[in-house]
């Protein structure tokens, strides 16, 4: 099974945290190293962009979503938070490949950290959990991306 792992790099003092956590969940899984594409993004606004093109090319069975933000003092958190989140839903709709969501929104850097912390709810670990249990269900159901 070939996957996808879409990772923003700002405020990658918790990206690279996901994107190991994501990582290891595939590996315990069997999915090896060589079977993963990531696909490095600016921030999170442009996280369903690569998602979709990288869906479209019918190479991967499944996509992971990963990105952090942290609340500021504008609204620019709400915007590009729900602009991430319809645009990876959307990206999911139109294109059939399962995407995780695993973009963290948090109120504070601390928040973040502790969403990353070694163990079984690193939200990293768990959006692999949940795009391979999807690819396997889509695979099951004759979709042929395996």
């Amino acid at each position: 099974m070939r996957v996808a792992i879409v990772v923003a790099r700002f405020n990658d003092f918790i990206t690279e945290r996901l994107l190991e956590g994501a990582m290891a969940a595939l590996a315990d899984e069997g999915v090896g190293a060589d079977a993963v594409d990531v696909l490095r993004v600016p921030g999170a606004f442009e996280i369903p962009m690569a998602a979709q093109r990288v869906a479209e090319t019918g190479q991967v069975a499944a996509v992971i979503c990963l990105g952090c933000l942290i609340r500021g003092g504008t609204p620019h958190f709400e915007y590009i938070a729900s602009a991430c989140a319809h645009g990876i839903t959307a990206a999911a709709s139109a294109t059939g490949v399962p995407m995780a969501f695993g973009v963290l929104t948090t109120n504070s850097a601390e928040e973040a950290l502790e969403r990353v912390a070694p163990g079984p709810a690193h939200k990293g670990r768990e959006a692999a959990a949940a795009a391979l249990e999807m690819a396997r269900l889509f695979a099951g159901l004759g979709d042929g991306r395996s």
